[in-house]
C-alpha cells in the first residue's frame, strides 16, 4: 500500500526501533512508496511513512533492496556532496559520505547479511541509515 511521507522534522528526528517480523507488511508499504515516488525518490526509511522502525528499501543498481536492521559496521573513502530528501523541503543540504561501507543486515527471513557497497547504493545506503538513526541532512 502506498503511504503519505511524512514532512514533520520532530518525528524524522526520532530514533528508530528494531524491526522483527512482524514489520514485513511496512516493509511491502515502503517498497510501494518508494516505487510510487521512483521518479524523485531512489531510498526510504520506515520513519518516511510514520513508522519508527529500523527498515529501509533503496534502488540498488536497477533492483530495489530491502534491510532490516541496517548498520554500517566498516566505512572508507571519506567524500563531500550535496543531498535532497523527499521527507525535507528545500535545497540539497551539503553532507559527509563514504565512498565504501560494509553493512550488516537481516534479510526478509531476517537471516544475517554483511556485504560491501560502493558508489551510489553506498550513498542511498549511508542516507537511509541516518534516517533510523534520527538524523535529518
Amino acid at each position: 500500500m502506498i503511504r503519505e511521507i511524512v514532512h514533520d522534522p520532530v518525528f524524522l528526528a526520532m530514533r528508530s526501533e528494531p524491526a522483527a517480523a512482524d514489520d514485513l507488511r511496512t516493509a511491502a508499504d515502503l517498497l510501494d512508496t518508494l516505487a510510487d515516488n521512483k521518479e524523485t525518490c531512489v531510498g526510504m526509511a520506515a520513519n518516511m511513512i510514520g513508522v519508527l522502525k529500523r527498515i529501509i528499501v533503496f534502488d540498488d543498481d536497477g533492483v530495489y533492496m530491502t534491510m532490516f536492521n541496517p548498520e554500517i559496521i566498516r566505512c572508507g573513502k571519506p567524500y563531500s556532496t550535496t543531498e535532497g530528501c523527499l521527507s525535507l523541503i528545500g535545497e540539497p543540504r551539503p553532507v559527509k559520505r563514504f565512498g565504501s561501507i560494509k553493512v550488516r543486515w537481516q534479510n526478509e527471513n531476517f537471516e544475517t547479511r554483511i556485504k560491501t557497497f560502493t558508489g551510489r547504493p553506498a550513498q542511498i545506503i549511508q542516507h537511509e541509515i541516518d534516517h533510523c538513526n534520527g538524523i535529518l541532512i
